[in-house]
């Protein structure tokens, strides 16, 4: 009898996994980012890098970093991914759980009457609980007992997806790293750009003053018949251009300390800043590293690996949607139709079954999820081969930023010397009359123009000194 039994097992189980075959999937794909050992061709390999410098040593100022804490504790979309990362822990809690025994508890109470003229009616008629005692009418219904189930993980299913659940927990981790470094970058950002249009607005107004000089002394030049009407009026309108550009600098500075403030999760409101360090903040000393080291230091690069990862072992997940799941069910307690007789030895219940279940006909809905988690991996692949590309991207861009913005500082500030320099000479001239009005005009603009430039330039500077840091994965830490 024995023997029958197991050989029926056997003949059950090879049925199951015979049903249980899985389609074969199209060709696998590895990751493949070949990055190059050092960032410039000409440069020597140096492992250090400004990535493994905290945003407080970097950044060296204090009011900027007073902004970057109060972003840090205030930013609202900073805590709503903190919010999200709870979210992962919980889930990896809810997955580990579902690998685990679940035990129930249950009391309850009934009654019932049945017909007399009925199967069970005649059949409780025609039965005594005792000798001379039959079911009493209506027939109640006490039970107090323990269920449990259990799911055995044969194929690792429920480990996986608990595996998978970590994987993403880490990687919205990793998300919020990421989210801290672009913070810190846009607020330096806004920062910088507000300091250059204070120096931008400072500059507009010094030379509202000396065209206003110049177009009073034009004016009184006019009054001896020295100039003429035209050359008044040319004068007024430069002054008037001059004043009109600082309006326009005027909102961009109200709309950069929005910003700011908005990032600062705050109503608007001033932003302490010293305007005057502007053209004393230097680039600093350019540390790249090599590219390898982006694999490490850059958040979003480790969350796309991450979740490669995580996409890798739901192939699995989806995988042994195809095998037969195990499971074991018991329970034991007390069940008695009146409670005086429910903790008897005689109230006892108890049950213990196992069954095995295997899909076997109209396996369409398992066979698409096992389809599209192998298109979700190969889509995590190329996202992560995609996100190590841009970083070493970034990197390059900040570094040729860098590079180029220098020079064109150093040949700006040449260049603005010179024509503040030839204002003085063409104010010079004109009044010996050995120049004439549109000669003062025109030098007085190509300085104001220049000084303009050389804000901008600046500020082009400081951005790559941002951008920098931000692409080699710093600011998180």
């Amino acid at each position: 009898m024995k023997c029958k039994i197991k050989h029926s097992l056997i003949a059950v189980g090879v049925v199951l996994l015979g049903q249980s075959c899985v389609p074969t999937l199209p060709t696998q794909r590895n990751a493949q980012v070949a990055l190059p050992t050092q960032f410039q061709p000409t440069s020597v390999a140096d492992t250090l890098t400004l990535a493994q410098l905290q945003w407080k040593e970097y950044f060296n100022d204090g009011n900027l970093a007073a902004l970057i804490e109060e972003a840090l504790q205030n930013n609202q979309e900073l805590n709503i991914v903190m919010q999200e990362i709870e979210i992962s822990r919980n889930e990896i809690t809810a997955r580990k759980g579902e690998y685990l025994p679940f035990v129930g508890l249950r009391a309850g109470a009934a009654v019932d009457k049945v017909g007399k003229y009925t199967r069970m009616g005649a059949v409780e008629e025609g039965l005594e609980i005792m000798p001379e005692k039959h079911f009493p009418t209506p027939l109640s219904d006490f039970i107090a007992n323990a269920a449990a189930s259990w799911e055995l993980d044969v194929w690792r299913k429920l480990r996986n997806a608990k595996k998978v659940a970590a994987l993403k927990y880490l990687a919205t981790t990793e998300g919020k790293n990421f989210l801290v470094t672009n913070l810190v970058a846009e607020i330096a950002y806004s920062y910088y750009e507000l300091l250059a249009l204070d120096n931008l607005l400072e500059i507009i107004q010094q030379n509202i003053e000396i065209q206003n000089n110049a177009y009073q002394i034009v004016k009184k030049e006019k009054e001896s018949a020295k100039a003429s009407q035209l050359a008044v009026n040319r004068f007024e309108a430069q002054l008037l251009n001059t004043q009109n550009l600082q309006y326009a600098v005027m909102q961009r500075i109200t709309e950069a300390e929005n910003r700011i403030n908005f990032l600062l999760g705050r109503p608007p409101q001033p932003i302490a800043r010293h305007s005057q360090q502007f053209f004393d903040i230097s680039l600093g000393s350019i540390q790249a590293g090599i590219p390898s080291q982006l694999l490490v230091n850059r958040p979003d690069i480790r969350q796309a690996e991450l979740e490669l990862q995580a996409a890798r072992l739901n192939v699995q997940v989806a995988k042994a949607n195809f095998y037969p799941a195990f499971r074991i069910t018991a329970g034991i307690g007390f069940q008695a139709f009146q409670p005086a007789y429910l903790l008897g030895p005689e109230s006892v219940i108890y049950s213990l079954a196992g069954d095995a279940v295997a899909p076997l006909i109209n396996r369409n809905a398992i066979k698409a999820a096992y389809f599209n988690a192998n298109a979700q991996q190969i889509q995590a692949l190329y996202r992560y081969g995609q996100t190590v590309l841009n970083g070493y991207v970034e990197v390059l861009n900040q570094l040729a930023k860098a590079n180029n913005y220098s020079k064109s500082y150093q040949t700006k500030k040449r260049e603005v010397d010179i024509l503040i320099q030839s204002v003085d000479i063409a104010n010079s001239l004109y009044r010996s009359a050995r120049a004439d009005y549109m000669e003062v005009l025109l030098t007085q603009r190509e300085a104001l123009n220049e000084k303009l430039e050389l804000v901008e330039v600046k500020a082009k500077l400081l951005e790559s000194k941002v951008g920098l840091y931000r692409a080699l994965g710093g600011g998180w830490r």
